[in-house]
């Protein structure tokens, strides 16, 4: 029998974010999370007493706040991303994402829990791994990279999050172990079967697509299974949606 552990869930109102909340409670494991809305919260996901809302955003917590929020947690994901409308695109915070990933760094090192905490983080298989060993894409897809990388803020702050934990935080930092989750196109459909890859396989044209329901399901298996953590920590991995055999 797995023993429970207290996960915090950024961006847990989220389309990714609620499935992995509700995954997590199923699995009968303790869940904190960080929303705007209390009240909208509640709409998605139900009163549960293993379930803590704390009605707040990351980035306007003072650290001391944040980091009582942290205390206690044995792993921290952020689901988040910027809202895809012209202020959430173009407005501030212009790096939500690698601010919020700077903030859970720190709180979890100034927590001195004794052991390494687990910090996951959703990206896009349109990010590439720092450490150079994803193939090298095709001069259309790079092409086209550059130009969402300079006209697409939060592609470039998803990129620097994920640098940030890969060079700056890296593998020596005693007090976390990171993954960086980058699933394929995202579609809305329930659990199915689903490969890990340790790197795009498609490319940005590919086809590739990844539920956003195994997106949850994959990272509730890095929480809860030490091998599957054990097997792609540090690392930047890549689910996506096995191919149906119709015949």
């Amino acid at each position: 029998m797995v023993s429970a552990s207290t996960t915090l869930v950024i961006g847990a109102s989220g389309a990714t974010g609620r499935r992995l909340v509700e995954q997590l409670l199923e699995a009968g494991q303790c869940v904190k999370t960080v929303v705007r809305s209390k009240t909208r919260f509640g709409e998605i996901i139900p009163d549960n007493e293993r379930l803590q809302v704390v009605e707040a955003t990351v980035l306007d917590m003072n650290d001391s706040e944040f980091q009582d929020i942290v205390t206690g947690c044995d792993c921290v994901v952020s689901c988040l991303g910027h809202n895809m409308n012209f202020k959430g695109v173009y407005g501030k915070p212009r790096k939500l994402v690698t601010d919020t990933v700077k903030k859970v760094c720190k709180a979890v090192k100034n927590t001195h829990s004794g052991k390494p905490v687990k910090v996951i983080l959703m990206g896009s298989n349109g990010v590439a791994n720092p450490n150079g060993e994803d193939d090298v894409r095709p001069v259309n897809e790079r092409a086209l990279l550059s130009v969402i990388r300079a006209l697409v803020p939060p592609h470039s702050d998803n990129e620097d999050a994920a640098a940030y934990l890969s060079e700056d935080i890296g593998n020596n930092e005693p007090d976390i172990e990171w993954v960086v989750v980058r699933p394929d196109g995202l579609i809305d459909e329930d659990v199915s079967e689903y490969e890990v890859f340790d790197k795009p396989q498609k490319g940005l044209f590919g086809g590739g697509e990844t539920t956003r329901a195994n997106v949850a399901h994959f990272m509730k298996d890095l929480i809860m299974n030490g091998d599957t953590w054990n097997q792609w920590k540090f690392q930047m991995p890549v689910p996506t949606n096995e191919k149906q055999d119709l015949n």
